[in-house]
């Protein structure tokens, strides 16, 4: 993979030293797909679009906010996107992945022995119902983010109760309109947070349209949330 066949986009996000890398992230990420399917988006536009561009555009071009030193957790991170994305880009901040997969999780954590990253990264195996339940990790967070783990109302109760009280939460997903925004209003209005604002982008190279929707805490969530027992995932909350 050559720098010229990143794209432009993404290369006035990252600077040389992060180039390095995220190709480097990429090779390990190659070596323990021969034995653990962690993505299929691991080659030159799935990865550097579809991973890579995807994961940071939604911090570096959300001029409003300061995501520098930061405490951080990425909610079902896979094979640790946007989680390393984040890391590589803010290394003064502190990272939590949180995976209920043990095949995902190990991965994770052997990544993070064979790359240099300037972070103290966690990798915790456990679902986010029961993390939330910790006093140590609920409302304790700058930083929520959760990608292709569920619809935006799911989401959205496993993220508010990690927030702490100026915290922002970062919901991806492809498809989103007006009754979208609707009912991710309402289901806010139980949880007590809000829309900060919505962002919609063109993905270079035509990898389609993403769109990331800003959140917040207006109050403690209940505690009730989140919901164990998959309920969050089965029964999303109407409003």
């Amino acid at each position: 993979m050559t720098k010229e066949s990143i794209p432009n986009e993404l290369l006035k996000l990252i600077n040389e030293e992060e180039i390095m890398m995220f190709k480097e992230l990429q090779r390990r990420i190659q070596e323990l797909n021969h034995k653990t399917n962690l993505t299929r988006l691991i080659e030159g536009d799935d990865y550097w679009i579809s991973q890579v561009y995807d994961s940071i555009w939604t911090f570096k071009e959300h001029s409003n906010t300061n995501f520098d030193s930061k405490k951080f957790i990425d909610i079902g991170s896979g094979c640790g996107f946007p989680g390393f994305a984040y890391a590589i880009t803010h290394p003064n901040s502190e990272i939590y992945l949180i995976d209920s997969s043990k095949k995902k999780s190990d991965s994770l954590k052997k990544i993070i022995k064979r790359i240099n990253f300037k972070n103290n990264i966690y990798v915790i195996n456990d679902r986010i119902e029961n993390i939330a339940r910790q006093s140590s990790f609920r409302n304790s967070f700058n930083i929520a983010t959760a990608r292709a783990v569920s619809n935006p109302s799911t989401v959205s109760e496993y993220i508010l109760p990690m927030l702490r009280e100026n915290g922002l939460g970062i919901l991806y997903c492809g498809k989103w309109d007006h009754k979208d925004n609707e009912n991710l209003e309402k289901t806010l209005k139980v949880l007590e947070g809000k829309i900060l604002e919505t962002k919609s982008n063109n993905l270079p190279r035509e990898k389609g349209i993403r769109n990331a929707i800003f959140i917040e805490p207006k109050a403690s969530c209940p505690e009730i949330y989140p919901r164990g027992n998959g309920k969050a995932e089965k029964y999303p909350i109407k409003g």
